[in-house]
């Protein structure tokens, strides 16, 4: 539980994933706007299986012709069927009698070329349309897949923009963005590489066992031994591999976090030195990842080779079987043939089902991952709240209490009074509160007791877009993104006209050192915006605020980042953003807020003073001891 870039506290992760079974379930009705695409892949799945499934049954009339041909082709001409059968028998050939007996044998004739021809072209044709089916399906899917995807991206986008900032300081910025890309992603390839195969496979499956029953009880009741024993086998490794699939994805977040981390401090661990820590915190934590993966990717990857070996005993068997009642003429050998291809089919497509349980299993351990972030609390909504009216400036603070953590007290029952167009400096040690009191006056957390007033008027009763477009802050922390000057500036109005920016500009000194690059305000920050000094970065988030023209003014050490000199001239400008306006000044470095109207001493989460700079030191007290403790050190050599 740590403090995060607003002063809040971490939240802890979600206590346990979710099964597999509910989350699969939930990760599939995702899809439900998809309705339309889904019943033509269906319809699809089911033409293509159908053809597939007729091939082997036409084909053994293939096998049928040839083999009555061979047989046909070595009795005398001239005799009918059953005068042939009666002379095999006196001859003692009882198996070949009965062969002929069983099969439409012409003795005298050979191989009917014209029959096998048109069986061989209409099985072309039924397996060609099977594979047009199949890919007519492959392609709805893809939309749907994609379309489903693509909101459920859109729905994590919506829900980073609900939670409140509590989540965010408690979670490493690499394990979120780890859930919104890594995992999205790897769903999205789950759903794609497994909702056809096994809608194909199933479907394949029933077709194919009716075919067995149709051919041969007996033989099918064989074949159907192994449907047990696959799914008993399956079902076990599969929720080994799920626990394996969790963990190597939990691993990822972190591992994806720590880089993050580790090169957006990259200045920092040259500076100290600590690169073989770095290097060996990366190494434990790519090790972690690498066992989960690999136990995961094993454990799944025996499903298929086991079924398969079930397969093939199964197959040995309806072989052995098959051949006998051939023999037997119990069968024809045309149908043992198409048999056996059914039999190859339906282990076939076991395995399939079962070579795709490690992305499934994959894609559904990210999926609970996503919608646990989609589970998390929404800041509390806000319905039937008063608008605010024109903002004079006056914020009160009666009784207020706030705490991040229940256990640990923080701000107890804090009062003060801030007059329409004051300006209030806030000042006091590290974890004093400062930051937090501004916090609650943004509403980024929601106070435990008391009231926040703004003119009047509780701010909890005002929406949170009224009240921040009521309010501008500058933090220490400088945030801009890639995009040019001009259009960073922009963001704090972006109806703003170019007069209005470049006066911004002139008025916060941007203009001096935009007017010195080759683009001017044209010019490009790059993503971490290296190619702009420090203080040349504050500089533009101060011109932002300045274009925002706010009613109330927010800054929290704002000042901290530029030169002495530069920071002379902030000081005016900031004054004459001031004025007549109402102004928190969060302060380290009391040489800037001398002429504050108002000084806020906090310790504690305590207002322990308050009065004008004169007053606090002529009553040599706390801001007295801060004051010349300061400028004492600052003396030292």
């Amino acid at each position: 539980m740590g403090r995060g870039p607003f002063g809040g506290p971490g939240m802890a992760p979600p206590a346990k994933a979710k099964s597999f079974g509910p989350s699969a379930r939930r990760l599939l009705a995702r899809m439900a706007p998809e309705r339309a695409s889904i019943i033509a892949v269906i319809v699809f799945a089911l033409a293509s299986v159908a053809l597939n499934v007729s091939g082997p049954k036409i084909l053994g009339r293939a096998t049928n012709l040839i083999f009555s041909g061979f047989l046909g082709s070595g009795l005398p001409a001239g005799m009918t069927h059953d005068q042939a059968v009666a002379e095999l028998h006196a001859a003692g050939e009882d198996y070949r009698a009965t062969m002929v007996d069983t099969m439409d044998v012409v003795p005298g004739h050979g191989i009917d070329s014209s029959a096998l021809a048109h069986v061989l072209v209409l099985v072309m044709i039924l397996y060609a349309g099977a594979s047009l089916f199949s890919w007519l399906q492959g392609f709805v899917l893809n939309f749907a897949v994609q379309r489903s995807v693509k909101r459920l991206r859109a729905d994590v986008e919506d829900k980073l923009m609900r939670v409140p900032l509590a989540y965010f300081d408690g979670q490493p910025h690499g394990e979120v963005l780890s859930r919104v890309t890594n995992d999205i992603d790897n769903v999205g390839m789950a759903l794609q590489q497994t909702l056809g195969q096994i809608l194909g496979s199933i479907l394949m499956l029933i077709g194919v066992l009716v075919m067995l029953v149709v051919i041969s009880p007996l033989l099918a009741l064989i074949a159907l031994v192994t449907v047990p024993a696959s799914v008993v086998a399956a079902t076990r490794i599969g929720k080994r591999a799920q626990k394996g699939f969790a963990a190597q994805w939990k691993y990822l977040g972190a591992l994806n976090g720590q880089i993050e981390e580790s090169f957006t401090g990259h200045a920092l661990v040259k500076v100290f030195g600590r690169r073989a820590q770095i290097e060996a915190k990366f190494r434990a934590k790519n090790d972690e990842l690498f066992d989960a993966g690999f136990r995961a990717q094993f454990i799944s990857s025996l499903i298929m080779p086991t079924i398969t070996f079930l397969g093939n005993l199964t197959f040995i068997a309806i072989a052995v079987v098959g051949g006998l009642r051939v023999a037997t003429g119990a069968m024809l050998l045309g149908s043992v043939q198409a048999f056996i291809q059914y039999s190859r089919q339906f282990t076939q497509q076991l395995s399939q089902v079962a070579s795709v349980a490690n992305v499934l299993q994959s894609g559904v351990a990210s999926a609970e991952r996503v919608f646990e972030l989609l589970d998390s609390p929404d800041q509390p909504v806000e319905r039937d709240l008063a608008k605010l009216p024109t903002v004079r400036g006056e914020v009160r603070f009666e009784d207020v209490s706030f705490r991040y953590k229940p256990e640990v007290p923080l701000i107890e029952h804090l009062s003060l009074v801030a007059a329409p167009g004051q300006t209030v400096a806030i000042v006091g040690p590290t974890g004093a509160g400062k930051t937090t009191l501004v916090n609650l006056l943004m509403r980024f957390y929601e106070i435990d007791g008391g009231a926040i007033l703004l003119d009047g008027v509780d701010i909890g009763q005002v929406p949170r877009r009224d009240l921040r477009a009521e309010l501008g802050m500058v933090l220490q922390d400088t945030w801009l993104f890639g995009g040019t000057i001009r259009a960073n500036i922009a963001y704090g109005n972006p109806a703003a006209t170019e007069a209005e920016i470049l006066a911004a500009a002139k008025a916060t000194y941007v203009d001096r050192f935009v007017r010195a690059l080759p683009g001017g305000y044209d010019t490009v920050i790059d993503e971490e915006s290296s190619n702009l000094s420090a203080g040349e970065k504050q500089l533009i988030t101060i011109a932002r605020a300045f274009l925002a023209d706010p009613s109330i003014l927010i800054l929290d050490e704002a000042t901290s980042s530029v030169d002495t000199r530069t920071e002379v001239l902030v000081q005016h400008a900031m004054a004459a953003l001031r004025r007549h306006r109402t102004s928190f000044v969060i302060a380290h470095r009391l040489s800037t807020i001398r002429n504050a109207d108002l000084i806020l001493v906090m310790d504690g989460g305590r207002i322990v003073e308050q009065g004008t700079h004169a007053e606090l030191l002529a009553a040599r007290g706390a801001y007295h001891a801060l004051y010349h403790a300061q400028f004492a050190a600052s003396t030292i050599v």
